[in-house]
């Protein structure tokens, strides 16, 4: 006997979603949506901050109305100055907000006569004969047992699977509005090399320009270790006042995370009734951080499978073939055998904007991976390809949740 048919965990993009996608009884196939209960964590230091979520696409899409901004225009700039600035017709980039997110698929859950919402501190999800049972505490130290069919796990690992290479993506941004008028709101600057570089890895500024004078301005790094807020904040003061010459403002909002870059293979089965979604079910693309439009892909097969009576197991969110490239140039920006800057400016120099942003996605065919790979540093990456191999995979700890913040 079962509390419920789909237990999820975690309400951040991926429970969210899949909970929207398995309630809508729209979806094709017949089947009328389960009975679906969202277990979220109680307010607390277990609920993430509101954060940004940036992803591409062409116009129309199904969050369109609730978007922040969104340009069809994108800018990298070299550490020298030099830019590049491109169109990825027909895509557009798109930035979502979580809380904004969050009301929209809400709204659209609430009138649906299969959800339901539990808020728990889940301490174990244990598999049973027939289906699994969640089990945690409420708020108020109450035990909570929830037996279910099926469940889905969005809730961060531990430790990151085994991997050869392992760096972070960390990053603190402030929304910013200025006196005067700075940012020209038409363009997206994906990635900006004119802030000092680290002795191991890479930096830049990414500018989201709401507006003239306001905008979300983040300093990056691609490195072994996060940094103290300070050093983020002092990062951020240089690039604004040095580099964007944005002259007196104020900061209105800011945001923080750190996104695990690695080629570990993340599980998306534990158990016969136990699944793994979104960050945690290796939803964030190793080779950028972003994560947002895997999710959605993610959870559209899930709730597809469900509603066509198959087991709904979450397929692979990236093609093996991107997972592979990935590997190869996560193993030569660690070992230093390509200056960051050069690669990855390179890449949209020489590269049509949309081609690159569909290879990102994982949506190019081989020969257009393969125009893509000779617009890298060769000799390099070849070399990379022969170590790969005999590189031993180690299990390190998880300081921070996958998928936190921008993507």
């Amino acid at each position: 006997m079962y509390d419920t048919e789909v237990a999820i965990v975690g309400a951040g993009a991926a429970g969210l979603s899949l909970a929207y996608r398995l309630c809508d009884a729209a979806k094709p196939g017949g089947r009328l949506g389960p009975e679906v209960t969202l277990v979220d964590a109680p307010a607390g230091p277990l609920r993430p901050p509101e954060r940004t979520w940036c992803f591409w696409e062409e116009p129309g899409g199904e969050y369109d109305g609730v978007l922040a901004a969104s340009w069809d225009r994108l800018r990298v700039r070299g550490a020298g100055g030099a830019e590049v600035v491109g169109r990825p017709a027909p895509l557009r980039y798109k930035m979502l907000r979580s809380r904004d997110f969050e009301t929209a698929v809400e709204r659209r859950l609430g009138p649906s006569p299969f959800f339901r919402r539990l808020t728990a501190d889940v301490t174990d999800v244990a598999e049973l004969p027939q289906g699994a049972e969640v089990r945690g505490t409420t708020a108020g130290g109450e035990p909570v047992r929830l037996r279910a069919r099926w469940v889905f796990d969005s809730r961060p690992p531990q430790r990151l699977p085994p991997a050869r290479t392992v760096l972070l993506q960390h990053f603190r941004g402030w929304f910013v509005r200025t006196e005067r008028p700075v940012f020209d709101p038409a363009v997206a600057d994906l990635m900006d090399f004119r802030t000092p570089q680290p002795a191991h890895g890479l930096s830049f500024g990414y500018v989201l320009p709401t507006g003239p004078d306001e905008a979300l301005v983040e300093y990056t790094e691609f490195s072994p270790a996060a940094l103290a807020r300070e050093e983020y904040e002092q990062a951020l003061r240089h690039y604004l006042g040095e580099v964007l010459k944005a002259g007196p403002y104020e900061v209105t909002a800011a945001e923080q995370g750190v996104i695990p870059m690695s080629d570990g293979r993340y599980p998306r089965r534990v158990g016969q009734s136990v699944f793994r979604i979104g960050a945690a079910g290796g939803a964030t693309r190793p080779s950028t951080g972003y994560t947002f439009a895997a999710v959605q892909r993610q959870t559209r097969a899930v709730a597809e499978a469900y509603h066509q009576g198959r087991t709904p197991v979450p397929p692979p969110p990236h093609p093996a073939r991107s997972r592979a490239m990935d590997a190869v140039m996560l193993r030569a920006l660690d070992s230093g055998r390509v200056d960051g800057d050069r690669f990855f400016t390179g890449l949209f120099e020489h590269v049509p904007m949309e081609r690159l942003l569909r290879f990102l996605d994982g949506r190019t065919r081989m020969r257009e991976d393969f125009a893509i790979g000779l617009r890298t540093p060769v000799l390099p990456m070849l070399r990379t390809v022969a170590e790969l191999p005999w590189l031993r995979r180690r299990s390190l700890p998880l300081h921070a949740g996958p998928g936190d913040g921008r993507p």
